[in-house]
């Protein structure tokens, strides 16, 4: 039997996945979150074997905030990440954080079904929609490398290094305690770095880290 469970901020949509998940024996839906701390919380009791993730729930970094939480956990399941749209940087992202798939959310049940079952056994899912544009997502993003890493070098060391920790996904607690630095300190250096970078949240910061390289570090 396969422990799934998903998030996602709108009812309809898991109202959705549950009558989709509803006529297959070897699937036990085991909970579902309507945030990502929620959909933490709901891994971390419930142990899954599969999760599916809506990648920008209550805000643009919620369900990259929440992956990066969800595989830190001991014996964490599987992640595909769910969206309605297929944006190329939040792909990338996922990916590059862990995710093991990345689904449209009008995929019909039957290709959700085989989906479930193929990263339940470990393997990776990523919608042909999707697959089809990566090639040509990856030569933007190679052609957006050199002015990240400049607009990266126009920040102090500090600065960088609060950039790569968002990049990891990392919380201003986590980061404060990874940097010995108190939480409202390191709230500042994150405003300070968005307003320096023209970034409007910290998943644009989170994709200046990927481009600019920092994330290899």
């Amino acid at each position: 039997m396969i422990k799934l469970m998903f998030a996602d901020d709108e009812e309809l949509v898991r109202s959705g996945l549950r009558a989709m998940m509803s006529g297959a024996a070897d699937i036990e839906i085991v909970g579902e979150a309507s945030d990502g701390r929620s959909a933490v919380e709901v891994a971390r009791r419930y142990h899954p074997d599969v999760a599916l993730l809506d990648i920008k729930m209550r805000s643009p970094d919620d369900g990259i905030r929440a992956l990066r939480a969800i595989l830190a956990l001991p014996d964490p399941p599987t992640v595909a990440m769910l969206t309605t749209f297929d944006i190329d940087d939040y792909v990338s992202l996922a990916l590059r954080l862990g995710a093991n798939g990345f689904l449209l959310k009008d995929i019909d049940p039957a290709a959700l079904l085989r989906a479930v079952r193929d990263l339940a056994r470990g393997g990776a899912v990523l919608d042909p929609g999707v697959a089809a544009r990566m090639v040509q997502s990856h030569r933007d993003e190679q052609r957006a490398a050199q002015p990240a890493r400049k607009l990266l070098a126009s920040l102090s060391d500090r600065e960088r290094e609060v950039v790569g920790l968002i990049g990891q996904g990392l919380s201003n607690a986590e980061i404060g305690g990874r940097l010995h630095l108190s939480e409202a300190t390191v709230k500042g250096y994150v405003s300070a770095v968005l307003s320096k970078i023209g970034a409007a949240n910290r998943v644009q910061a989170a994709l200046l880290a990927y481009r600019g390289g920092l994330l290899d570090q």
